[in-house]
């Protein structure tokens, strides 16, 4: 049984971490430091996560505090440089050469001069996959993502919502069970916002893949996750960490509900609280 939203803010979070085989990622007092011309750049400090198999967690914070780069470490994009982390119980580099992960950027990152089933095909293409099981896959995430019948397009020739649903099924083709996902709706105008919002928790629900999501909207964070992780200003560190009360089952209208609404005010006060940290 989840934990309510209404857990004290001081909370040891790391009593509650389950075995080893249900963790996805487990960091401990988690840094990174980039050395610049200028000086040293405190990217992360001391963060503290698990996230546990199945978990849809957002990640919500000020623009430069550290949710992007997180991702980035568990990716093994970049090193870190004080504390552990583990993915799947192995290093960041041991994961990414398992091709324990599928990456969804910001930008839908499609090759123009490649169909739409060229560009889903070419992780596939890169690990070894023969045509037969390249094709499988491709018709399967394709039928996930609502884009059967659009394989022989080009991304020019795809709207910009559509052009993103074929790089999560580019991101689920090798069938990984983690997902990254960084800040992926980002550029697109509210409609289409909502709507790839509600088709990521269908799909979310018929993969039941791990996710981690960045996002700068806190409603959006609400309604998609089961756990939401709040990040104060760099250096990055974690607020507070959430546990949605919400049903799996989320229809747009609940983000009207005193529910939601509870919550959403909760990861405000999160914002708020982060604001106060000094170094």
């Amino acid at each position: 049984m989840r934990r309510a939203f209404c857990l004290p803010r001081k909370f040891d979070w790391f009593a509650l971490m389950t075995s080893p085989a249900s963790s996805v990622v487990s960091a401990r007092k988690l840094g990174l430091t980039f050395q610049t011309g200028d000086g040293p750049v405190h990217a992360l400090s001391d963060v503290d996560l698990e996230i546990r198999k199945g978990e849809f967690v957002s990640f919500i914070g000020p623009s430069g505090c550290g949710k992007t780069t997180f991702l980035r470490v568990i990716a093994d994009l970049e090193k870190h440089t004080a504390g552990d982390i583990t993915v799947n119980g192995m290093t960041p580099e041991n994961a990414r050469k398992e091709r324990s992960y599928g990456y969804v950027f910001q930008a839908a990152a499609l090759y123009p001069w490649r169909t739409i089933e060229d560009n889903i095909a070419l992780p596939l293409e890169i690990m070894g996959f023969g045509r037969e099981e390249q094709r499988k896959r491709i018709d399967r995430t394709l039928e996930l993502v609502n884009l059967a019948g659009f394989a022989k397009k080009y991304p020019w020739q795809l709207s910009g919502g559509m052009q993103q649903r074929a790089s999560i099924a580019r991101a689920l083709a090798f069938d990984a069970d983690l997902l990254l996902m960084d800040e992926p709706f980002g550029a697109l105008d509210e409609i289409v916002r909502d709507h790839l919002n509600e088709q990521l928790l269908k799909l979310w629900a018929a993969t039941n893949k791990t996710i981690c999501f960045v996002t700068h909207s806190i409603p959006e964070a609400v309604y998609l996750s089961t756990k939401i992780v709040v990040m104060s200003p760099r250096p990055g560190r974690v607020t507070d960490i959430i546990e949605s009360t919400l049903p799996k089952d989320r229809p747009l209208g609940i983000r009207e509900t005193p529910e939601f609404l509870a919550i959403a005010h909760r990861v405000r006060e999160g914002l708020r609280a982060g604001h106060s940290y000094e170094e």
